[in-house]
């Protein structure tokens, strides 16, 4: 899967760890923070995560129309990553309020508008070079893999971060606590408020707490504090990226010296252009679709984490929400697939059969530790897509690679298509959990109310990642393969731009988890993906005769 591609690759997708930390941090715990620290409401939160989100991709139609007319692609991207560290830097101040928070993360999405698209242009012009013109889609897939390992370690650190800020103020975490909090600040007088946060502020406190106000402004202090600190974190990431990029960017193509040294531009006739840009847009419609349901992993996913999930796992389960035993179980898959490589030489296998008994070994030390009850913070879910990406991208890559050997890969709009297929069984099995969940304003009055197992939710992520290897990585690359010399920029602008659209749509699923049985929410994505799905095999034949 890594054989052949050029060195340009590599550092394109380190230069991309950074925005993947701090888009997989924003993923887990924006929401969390919104309602926590702000006492927004389900529907409110979710409006500007839509808006955010939105603009993080609706900005990179800005990002490429400078770049295309500039042609200076790697200028553009530097300037992006420059302004994400400034977003993230202002997300790490704590005390300030809600209209400081939404210019924060605006500087953020301004930034990823600059250099998201831009990024995945540069990796398709190394790719215009008939020696690895063959390689493009296996890159794209490469490059997304690449890019995720970041996003692996997100939402631990985030959690890992927050739990501790907390705990040095003398508390433990509890998410169920804001919301009550903020109950009680409305309604000081009403006495099954009081009772429910009393009871609450004494388990947190490890004793008794006398003054519930003061608790009340303590503790909204801690917890909002501990996720600006961990916002920060993720500023620290972006240096890293920064410090790679401004090495290494030697290595990514330069388009603009390319073009004077040739005295010109490729030009496309007319004819050949609109048919094109027509097939992409067609494309960026369904692709709407498949990020208004996907993109739902950080925010009414999210919220199902929180108010519908269980809190706690047994020793067993608790593997996977442990980073460091969650690891050592990746890395031995990693390494049972090298000893079962056909083209892997003696040695490698022999040490692949080492790393695997040093994770077994690892694997088993971890879960002798775990006790028999372990509680977990929600936003841990967001760590199984990019962990999902790692394992399953070589999976997918050697089918696709089995698959062309044979004369019968899938096009890029047909994979395309397929994806939403899988997308839409995706949120069935989600569906399929929820049957009989309470809606969600019963939970506020009965804390304890039904909760389903983490394998719901597990498994949906499992299904939604397989359907974004699918659609994703070789959406970009049919973009950059189709797209006219003139509008690459553009184009990849534009992809984003549908995924812009897809997320300001987000909300539906935020206003609609507030006002209807859970079920019902997801069936409103099944159908939305399916519809999309059978648009885009409709269309086939046009977009396979561009591509």
């Amino acid at each position: 899967m890594f054989k052949g591609h050029p060195k340009g690759l590599y550092v394109a997708f380190f230069a991309n760890l950074g925005e993947r930390f701090g888009f997989y941090t924003m993923m887990g715990i924006l929401v969390y923070y919104l309602t926590a620290k702000y006492g927004l409401s389900a529907t409110k939160a979710g409006m500007i995560y839509s808006v955010f989100y939105g603009s993080i991709y609706g900005l990179a139609l800005v990002g490429g129309f400078l770049a295309d007319r500039t042609k200076n692609y790697k200028g553009i991207i530097y300037i992006g990553l420059i302004t994400m560290l400034a977003g993230y830097v202002l997300m790490a101040i704590p005390g300030f309020g809600l209209i400081f928070t939404v210019l924060a993360l605006f500087v953020i999405a301004f930034g990823n508008g600059l250099f998201k698209g831009n990024l995945q242009a540069v990796v398709g012009q190394l790719y215009d070079d008939p020696k690895y013109s063959h390689l493009r889609d296996s890159a794209f897939s490469v490059f997304y893999m690449g890019i995720n390992v970041g996003a692996l370690f997100a939402p631990s650190a985030a959690a890992g971060i927050i739990n501790w800020f907390i705990k040095s103020k003398g508390f433990l975490r509890d998410d169920a606590l804001p919301a009550i909090i903020h109950k009680f600040q409305a309604t000081p007088s009403d006495t099954g408020v009081i009772s429910e946060l009393q009871t609450l502020a004494d388990k947190v406190s490890g004793a008794h707490v006398a003054d519930l106000s003061d608790f009340a402004t303590n503790y909204l202090s801690a917890y909002g504090s501990g996720f600006n600190y961990a916002f920060g974190v993720a500023g620290l990431t972006m240096i890293l990226s920064l410090v790679i990029y401004t090495i290494y960017k030697k290595l990514l193509p330069d388009v603009q010296k390319a073009d004077k040294e040739k005295g010109e531009v490729v030009e496309m006739s007319k004819a050949e252009t609109k048919q094109r840009l027509t097939a992409l847009f067609l494309v960026f419609g369904v692709v709407i679709f498949f990020w208004m349901a996907f993109h739902q992993n950080g925010l009414t996913m999210s919220f199902f984490a929180r108010d519908y999930t269980v809190t706690s796992v047994g020793p067993a389960t608790y593997l996977v929400f442990n980073i460091w035993s969650l690891l050592s179980i990746v890395i031995g898959i990693l390494a049972l697939s090298s000893i079962f490589n056909k083209g892997a030489s003696a040695k490698n296998k022999l040490i692949g059969a080492g790393v695997l008994a040093v994770s077994v070994f690892s694997t088993y030390y971890f879960y002798t530790q775990n006790p028999e009850v372990n509680a977990f913070s929600p936003e841990l879910f967001q760590h199984f897509n990019p962990t999902m990406i790692v394992l399953l991208t070589p999976i997918i890559v050697g089918i696709f690679a089995w698959l062309n050997k044979r004369g019968i890969e899938p096009s890029a709009p047909r994979k395309i298509g397929i994806g939403m297929i899988i997308t839409s069984v995706g949120f069935l099995i989600l569906l399929i959990g929820s049957l009989g969940l309470d809606p969600f304003n019963a939970m506020q009055a009965d804390p304890n109310h039904l909760r389903v197992g983490t394998g719901w939710l597990i498994s949906t992520y499992f299904t939604l990642t397989i359907a974004e290897l699918f659609l994703s990585p070789m959406g970009i690359s049919f973009v950059s393969k189709v797209s006219p010399p003139k509008y690459q920029g553009i184009m990849q602008g534009c992809w984003l731009g549908a995924t812009a659209v897809g997320n300001l749509f987000l909300s539906v699923g935020s206003y609609l988890y507030e006002r209807v049985a859970i079920w019902q929410v997801w069936t409103i994505f099944i159908i939305l993906c399916f519809i999309a799905a059978s648009f885009i095999f409709s269309i086939m034949k046009k977009l396979e005769k561009v591509s």
